[in-house]
């Protein structure tokens, strides 16, 4: 949904800290010098209001703010606050067609940018960016992440490929930039060896470093102590079973559905579900097998404001039927009530904060490492010195070998799966 407002007056007070307004002052430089800007701030540190206050400075007077829809609600809420002097459209990337063609911005802000970074060919948003960024004639651009590259350098091609002014502008395409500056390897896939591109090589982060601003949550006084602890519930023996005749047969047959793992990525996938109570059958249909975990969550974390992740959608389905009326999935509920917050992990990890949570826990852990970097840090403030991270296991399960893997800043692959299975 597109969201277009002018606030006319203050709601209260806000002031900006020392550091965001130095980056504000050496963000507009770089902007005028360069064209465009890299707000490389980590999580908690301010982004949003530093990325309002330098273009503020820029006196620009139309502004768009692209976003994911989880996050639409408190850059709102960023706005009214400061109250600058330029009118604001936030939307999220998947409603960028919704604009009007006419519509025209002299200032956008392309938040989560690492988001635009798929390689080698570039994904729908980042072509939806770049077509953003022709239709307006030499907008000022900031672009913002806590992680700009998270998984590999070459990450950052599609991320400014649409900018004129961007250092990699004198090659057409990807496959041009890998040329010079990728370590192009080969892999096997499947049955087939295909170019691995993921071998960035250091030079792209030098290159945009004149238009980069990297600011960390240290260098901003953070104190923060995140302490983690996994807990383990006992899973019901028809969910342990299922387990166990899938890895033996590759199948389970049901009266009316069927459970397929018929490749090593299918078997690792509905092992994955099957160990936190779910399942999505071989007809594309889905539902929950156990709510053990659901069930623990609830009588282990009583009268405590929680957020829980998790990651399969049947997974949301068991916290619903457990928790009933005393669960929200939006950020304004959250806030605004005494209930908890159930979030999936991968749109729930960037873009929003969790300040108001008494604790973090994990209905289940996903194979990304950047997912688990940037989902754990949601609760974090400049004045909160503690932050409490429960990571709900079933026995016995595949959840501590993935904790392991991405504890180590690694995703979990298959070819960790195919040496785990063994311990399964």
């Amino acid at each position: 949904m597109v969201s277009g407002f002018l606030f006319l007056l203050k709601k209260r007070e806000m002031k900006f800290r020392d550091y965001q307004l130095e980056i504000i002052n050496k963000g507009s430089s770089i902007i005028k010098t360069k064209g465009f800007l890299y707000l490389a701030m980590e999580v908690r540190t301010g982004k949003t209001l530093t990325s309002l206050g330098i273009l503020n400075e820029l006196n620009a007077e139309k502004v768009l703010f692209v976003t994911k829809k989880k996050a639409i609600s408190s850059i709102e809420d960023d706005y009214a606050l400061y109250n600058p002097s330029f009118n604001l459209t936030v939307i999220n990337y998947e409603s960028l067609h919704k604009l009007n063609q006419f519509q025209r911005f002299d200032g956008i802000v392309l938040d989560e940018a690492h988001g635009l970074g798929k390689f080698p060919k570039p994904s729908k948003r980042a072509k939806d960016i770049k077509n953003l960024l022709s239709f307006n004639k030499h907008p000022n651009v900031i672009l913002m992440s806590g992680t700009p590259t998270p998984e590999s350098y070459s990450q950052m091609y599609h991320q400014v490929y649409g900018l004129p002014s961007n250092p990699f502008g004198s090659h057409k395409n990807f496959y041009s930039f890998s040329k010079k500056y990728v370590n192009v390897t080969q892999k096997k896939l499947s049955s087939l060896v295909v170019n691995d591109y993921s071998g960035g090589k250091m030079e792209i982060i030098d290159l945009m470093q004149p238009y980069t601003i990297n600011y960390s949550q240290k260098q901003a006084g953070f104190i923060t102590k995140t302490t983690e602890e996994i807990l383990r519930v006992p899973m019901d023996p028809y969910t342990k079973d299922v387990a166990k005749r899938l890895k033996k047969n590759l199948v389970v047959e049901g009266k009316s559905e069927v459970i397929l793992a018929d490749s090593s990525v299918k078997l690792m996938m509905k092992l994955h579900q099957i160990y936190s109570g779910t399942v999505k059958f071989e007809s594309g249909k889905s539902m929950v097998l156990d709510y053990e975990k659901a069930k623990f969550i609830k009588n282990h974390f009583k009268n405590k404001k929680i957020a829980i992740f998790y990651k399969f959608r049947e997974e949301l389905n068991a916290i619903k039927h457990v928790f009933g009326d005393d669960v929200c999935v939006d950020l304004d509920c959250f806030n605004s009530t005494n209930k908890i917050i159930a979030l999936q992990i991968v749109s729930g990890r960037e873009g929003i904060s969790l300040r108001n949570a008494e604790a973090l826990v994990y209905y289940n852990i996903d194979f990304s490492a950047t997912s688990y970097w940037q989902s754990r840090d949601r609760m974090t403030t400049k004045d909160r010195k503690y932050n409490k991270v429960y990571w709900v296991f079933s026995e016995k399960g595949i959840e501590d070998k993935i904790y392991k893997a991405v504890l180590k800043k690694k995703d979990y692959t298959l070819s960790h799966f195919k040496r785990d299975l063994l311990d399964l």
